[in-house]
C-alpha cells in the first residue's frame, strides 16, 4: 500500500483539500499521514479522513522517512517557510528524504518557479491526482 505524507501549516487548508481529494480518489487504497507543523493544522487535516496525524518539527523530520510519497507547496523544502513555521531541519529532512515529492508551486516565499503557470488550486490538486494514477498504477 502506497504510503503518503501530506505536510502543510497554519491551518491546514490546502493539506485538508489534498487529503479530501486524495481520499475521494483512491479511497482506502493508499494510506495517508497528515503531517502538520501545528496541532491546528493536523486537526484540520486529519477531519478530511487522513489514517493517522502528527504535528510539530520532530514528527515531520521522523515520519518523511518512513513514507514513500510527500505532498505539500513547494514550501516545504524553504528553510524558516509558511511565516517561519517549518524549520530548517523539516525542510532538510523532506529535502533528503528517499520519497518522491510532489510539490505545488504555491508558496509566500518570494520564490518564482519560471515555467510553471499559475493555477487555483483545484487545477493543481487535479494533476496531482492524475500524476500520482500514472505514476504509481494506483
Amino acid at each position: 500500500m502506497l504510503k503518503v505524507a501530506v505536510i502543510d501549516g497554519q491551518g491546514g487548508g490546502i493539506g485538508s483539500y489534498i487529503i479530501k481529494s486524495l481520499r475521494e480518489a483512491f479511497g482506502d487504497k493508499i494510506e495517508i499521514l497528515a503531517l502538520g507543523t501545528n496541532a491546528a493544522a493536523t486537526a484540520n487535516m486529519m477531519k478530511c479522513k487522513a489514517n493517522k496525524g502528527a504535528s510539530g518539527p520532530n514528527a515531520i523530520v521522523w515520519n518523511v522517512q518512513r513514507v514513500d510519497l510527500i505532498i505539500g507547496s513547494l514550501s516545504i523544502l524553504v528553510a524558516n517557510g509558511m511565516i517561519g513555521e517549518l524549520t530548517s531541519k523539516m525542510a532538510e529532512a523532506v529535502g533528503s528524504s528517499p520519497a518522491r515529492k510532489i510539490l505545488l508551486p504555491i508558496n509566500q516565499e518570494g520564490i518564482d518557479v519560471i515555467g510553471c503557470i499559475k493555477e487555483p488550486l483545484p487545477h493543481l490538486v487535479e494533476k496531482l491526482i492524475l500524476h500520482i494514477k500514472e505514476e504509481f498504477n494506483v
